[in-house]
C-alpha cells in the first residue's frame, strides 16, 4: 500500500491536509453548534461536550488501533496490526504522492463525526459516563468492521460495493444506531405530547452553513487528489445540498404554510447525506436529482418516524442521515451511467449489478449496526447508568452534568 522511496505530491497533500481541516470543522463546531441549537437552552453544553469528547476520545483509539485494524492488509473482514501505535507510517507514501501521515490524518476526522452523529439521537437525556463508553465500543465494533469492509478493501469492496464518501460506511451506519439508541434509551419526558421547539433556530443554521462548507472537504477530499474527480465532487455536493434544502422549504411551505429556518438547513443537510457516496460518481444535473429525491424522502421520514412510529429520534439523525446515505448509496448505481453524466461502472458491471452490489453494502452495513448497538447498549445499560434521572433531566444536563450552563439567567 505504501512506497516510503516515491515523492511526495505537494499539490494533493496540501489539498487532503486543508480537507482534513475542513472535515474536523464539521464536527467542531459545525455539528455541535446545529445539534446545540435544536436542543433547550438547559442542555446546550451538554451537546458541545458530547461532540468535543468524542473528537478527542476518537483521535486518540485512532493513533493507537484504529487506523491499522481500518486498513491494515488484514482479512476481508477486519484490517491487521501492522500500523498499531502508526507503526511504519512515517515516511511512507501513498500513490498519488499522498503522504501517509495526512492520510490517517483525513480518515481519522471520519472517524471522529461518525459517532459524534448518533449524539443527535439520544440528546438531553443520556448520562455522560455512557455516551463516552458507548462511542468507544461502537468505533471499534460498528464503524472500524464497517469501513474495513468498503474502504479497506474488504468483503463489500470485493463485491463491487462503491462508496465515495461514506454514505455507507458514516451515515448508514450512524443513522441505524441513532435508531435503535433512540429506542432503547427511550423518549424524553413529555414525548411525543408536549412540543419541545429548539432554543435557539440562528444556532443550528450557523452550524449548518459550517457543515456545507466543511462538508467539501469531506466529499472532494474523498477523491484523495486535487485534480477533476475532486472538483466534480465538491459541485456535486454544493448543488444536491441546494436542491434538497429548497425541496425540503418547498414542501414544507405546501404542508405547514410557513418555510422555517430549520426545514431549509435540514433539508440542505439531508442533501449533502444523500449524495456523499455518489459525489465522485455522478454530475451536477444527477446531483440536482439526487438532492431532490433526498429531501423528499428525508422530509418524509422525519415526520413518519416521529409522528407515525412515535419514536424520539430528537434530531432525526436517522431520518435525515441514515435515510439520505441509504438512499444515495443505492442511487449512486443509476447516476453513475455514463449516459447520465456520469463516469461508467467498473468492468463487469452494469447498472444492475452495481444496484446488487449497493444493496448488499447498505443491507450488511444496517443489519451489523443495528445488531451490534442493541446488544451494546444493553451491556452498557448494566454497568454505567443509562440515562440521568428524572429530576437531572428537567433541570438539564449543563448543570446536573457539568456544572456549568450556557446563560446567565440572573
Amino acid at each position: 500500500m505504501t512506497n516510503a522511496a516515491a515523492a511526495v505530491d505537494a499539490g494533493n497533500t496540501a489539498w487532503v491536509l486543508t480537507a482534513s481541516a475542513l472535515v474536523l470543522f464539521m464536527t467542531l463546531p459545525g455539528l455541535a453548534l446545529f445539534y446545540g441549537g435544536l436542543v433547550r437552552a438547559r442542555n446546550l453544553l451538554s451537546v458541545l461536550m458530547h461532540c468535543f469528547v468524542i473528537c478527542c476520545v476518537v483521535s486518540v483509539l485512532w493513533v493507537i488501533f484504529g487506523y491499522s485494524l481500518t486498513f491494515g492488509a488484514g482479512n476481508p473482514w477486519l484490517g491487521g496490526g501492522e500500523n498499531l501505535l502508526l507503526a511504519h507510517v512515517g515516511g511512507a507514501v501513498l500513490p498519488g504522492g499522498l503522504p501517509e501521515g495526512a492520510f490517517v490524518l483525513f480518515q481519522m476526522t471520519f472517524a471522529v463525526i461518525t459517532p459524534a452523529l448518533i449524539v443527535g439521537a439520544f440528546a438531553e437525556r443520556v448520562s455522560f459516563p455512557f455516551l463516552i463508553l458507548f462511542a468507544v465500543f461502537w468505533l471499534v465494533l460498528v464503524y472500524i468492521p464497517v469501513a474495513h469492509w468498503v474502504w479497506g478493501r474488504g468483503w463489500l469492496f470485493r463485491h463491487g460495493t462503491i462508496d465515495f464518501a461514506g454514505g455507507i460506511v458514516v451515515h448508514t451506519t450512524a443513522g441505524v444506531s441513532a435508531l435503535v439508541c433512540a429506542i432503547l434509551v427511550g423518549p424524553r419526558r413529555g414525548f411525543p405530547e408536549s412540543l419541545i421547539p429548539p432554543h435557539s433556530p440562528g444556532l443550528t443554521m450557523a452550524g449548518a452553513g459550517m457543515l456545507w462548507v466543511g462538508w467539501f472537504g469531506f466529499n472532494g477530499g474523498s477523491a484523495l487528489a486535487a485534480g477533476g474527480t475532486a472538483a466534480m465532487a465538491i459541485l456535486a455536493t454544493h448543488c444536491a445540498a441546494a436542491a434538497a434544502a429548497l425541496t425540503w422549504m418547498a414542501i414544507e411551505w405546501i404542508r405547514v404554510g410557513k418555510p422555517t429556518s430549520i426545514g431549509i438547513v435540514t433539508g440542505s443537510v439531508a442533501g449533502l447525506a444523500t449524495i456523499t457516496p455518489a459525489s465522485g460518481f455522478v454530475g451536477p444535473i444527477a446531483a440536482i436529482a439526487i438532492g431532490i429525491l433526498g429531501g423528499a424522502l428525508c422530509f418524509r421520514a422525519t415526520g413518519f418516524v416521529k409522528q407515525r412510529l412515535r419514536i424520539d429520534d430528537t434530531l432525526d439523525v436517522f431520518a435525515v442521515h441514515g435515510v439520505g446515505g441509504m438512499l444515495g448509496s443505492v442511487l449512486v448505481a443509476v447516476f453513475a451511467a455514463r449516459a447520465l453524466g456520469g463516469v461508467g461502472y467498473a468492468p463487469g458491471f452494469a447498472m444492475t449489478s452495481q444496484i446488487g452490489a449497493q444493496i448488499l453494502g447498505v443491507a450488511a452495513a444496517a443489519i451489523w449496526s443495528a445488531l451490534v448497538t442493541f446488544v451494546l447498549v444493553r451491556v452498557l445499560a448494566a454497568v454505567v447508568p443509562l440515562r440521568i434521572s428524572a429530576e437531572q433531566e428537567t433541570i438539564g444536563l449543563d448543570i446536573a452534568t457539568h456544572g456549568e450552563r450556557a446563560y446567565d439567567h440572573g
